[in-house]
This record gives C-alpha cells, structure tokens and sequence, in this order.
C-alpha cells in the first residue's frame, strides 16, 4: 500500500511542478511582450517627435527665408528641399504611433498637422505664433504617450 502511496505523491508532486513552471513561463512571457510593446511605443514616439522637430526647423528656416529674403531662389530651393526630406521622415513614426497606440492617433495626427501648418505663414508673427502651436501640440502627444504608457507600467509593478 505504501508503493501506491509514494507513486500517487510522486505523480502529484510531477504535477504540481509542471504547472508551477508552466504559469512562471506564461507570467514571464506576458512581462516580455509587455516590455516590448512599451518599448517599440516609447522608441515610435520618440521618433515622430524627432521628425516633427526636425520638420518644424525646416519650416522655420523655409518660411523665414521666403518672409526676410524674398527672392533668393538659390536658398529657398535648399530650405524646400530640406522640408520636402524632413516632411517625408514623419511618417514611418507616424505610421507606427498609430498601430501600436491607436489612443494616441487623434495626438499624433494634431501634431503633425500644427507641423505641416508653418507653410506659407503671412508674416514672421504668424510664422511665431504657428511655430509655438506646433511646439504645444508635440507636447501634447507627449503627455499622452505617457498617458498610454501607464497601464502598461500598472502591469510590470
């Protein structure tokens, strides 16, 4: 009867083991997904702000020019050049931004319209007033990345 015994706490001590390592490996799957994702939302990000930025320069340096200068084609073909470059950086991170926190869409578009918006300024105010817009609103979709950011954070803790 003891033979019974010990095989019987044998198989259920097995058992007991298989399930243990199998819920450990599933809470540590679960935690690499969850950082993966907070990660590739982090780095898509910080990669549409890096070219929103960049575009804003762009912008600035294109309007101010066409504004201050007037006639200098010579420079106002390079700084279209350099916006039609940083214009077409923005969206692969767009792009991402919107698949992996489709919350964030409303944001992200925002900002890039406010970017977009710096063309054709009638005066160097506007050309100001429309530069701080599109700062306030890459700001914006800073705050809510951070925003989306938080439950994923509530998860690893």
């Amino acid at each position: 009867m003891s033979t019974i015994w010990t095989s019987l706490i044998a198989v259920a001590g097995t058992l007991a083991g298989v399930v243990t390592t199998s819920l450990v490996q599933r809470a540590a799957r679960r935690e690499n997904l969850i950082e993966t994702r907070r990660s590739d939302l982090v780095s898509a990000v910080s990669e549409l702000v890096a070219a929103l930025a960049a575009h804003r320069r762009a912008m600035w340096v294109l309007e101010h020019r066409r504004l201050t200068l007037g006639a200098d084609e010579r420079a106002h073909a390079d700084a279209l050049a350099a916006s039609h470059e940083t214009r077409a950086a923005i969206t692969a991170p767009l792009v991402k931004v919107q698949i992996l926190a489709p919350r964030l869409r409303d944001a992200a578009k925002a900002a890039e319209t406010a970017a977009y918006a710096l063309r054709n300024a009638p005066d160097l105010d506007t050309l100001a007033q429309l530069r701080e817009q599109a700062l306030d609103t890459s700001d914006r979709l800073v705050a809510a990345a951070g925003g989306a950011l938080a439950p994923l954070d509530r998860v690893r803790a």
